[in-house]
């Protein structure tokens, strides 16, 4: 708990066996109340590994949903179990648990409803292994939603994010995509509907079981987001009535 506040990590995992364990030990539990993991579909023992390590929520989809659709089960069951803070951990140990903290203090001193956490701020993207050519795309991609979207952040493409419950209410995550898109769907649902967003800067880590997209996902993604930045652009203009920024009541 923080402030009164329930504190819920949630993980979405895909072939994970290998560093969820590594992952889930570094979770500061005394603030993290509950952990949910959703196994899409994995290939490996992940949903075991899960359990042995004392889990206790864990979603299991019998067929591949998606990275997006992943989320969606995990921000359902979440505010199904009344969290009030939500943290999205990736359990291949890309991004550190070590953050946690200082993304839960800021949504639960009610300085910012959303954290992300950013491998740009600073000089760590290409020192941790970034590859080259997604660090440009990435500079590219956000220089160019940022002038769509008309906001400002270091990045919209890093999947360490942590959400205050009322923004999960308010938007319409479930109307997304269940593809990788989902990701920037949601942060361009959070801007429409007038959520302010907070940076931290978080370091990189790339290695051999960290989860990665080859370059022809990546280069459906890096058209799936100027998507996403153009309906955005356009149904600020009122010229589009896309069903994604309908809000929830």
């Amino acid at each position: 708990m923080y402030n009164g506040k329930k504190v819920v990590a949630v993980l979405p995992a895909y072939n994970a066996a290998l560093t969820l364990e590594k992952t889930y030990n570094e979770i500061p539990f005394d603030l993290v109340d509950d952990v949910i993991l959703c196994d899409d579909a994995s290939n490996d023992n992940t949903l075991e590994v899960a359990k042995k390590i004392g889990i206790q929520h864990t979603i299991k989809h019998e067929i591949n949903k998606g990275y997006g659709g992943n989320q969606k089960s995990l921000y359902n069951k979440a505010l199904e179990i009344n969290a009030d803070i939500i943290i999205m951990l990736h359990p291949d140990y890309q991004y550190t648990p070590k953050l946690i903290p200082a993304m839960v203090n800021i949504i639960g001193d009610d300085l910012y409803p959303v954290v992300l956490g950013s491998r740009i701020l600073g000089k760590g993207a290409l020192k941790g292994g970034m590859p080259l050519y997604k660090y440009i795309a990435n500079r590219f991609l956000t220089f160019t939603q940022n002038l769509l979207i008309s906001y400002k952040l270091s990045e919209y493409h890093t999947g360490y994010r942590a959400f205050s419950k009322e923004v999960l209410e308010k938007i319409n995550y479930n109307a997304n995509s269940d593809d990788f898109v989902f990701d920037n769907e949601m942060l361009s649902q959070i801007i429409y509907a007038g959520f302010d967003i907070a940076e931290v800067t978080c370091p990189t880590k790339y290695f051999d079981e960290a989860s990665s997209i080859n370059l022809r996902r990546s280069i459906k993604y890096g058209l799936g987001v100027l998507r996403v930045s153009c309906g955005h652009f356009f149904q600020k203009l009122g010229l589009l009535n896309l069903k994604i920024y309908k809000k929830n009541d």
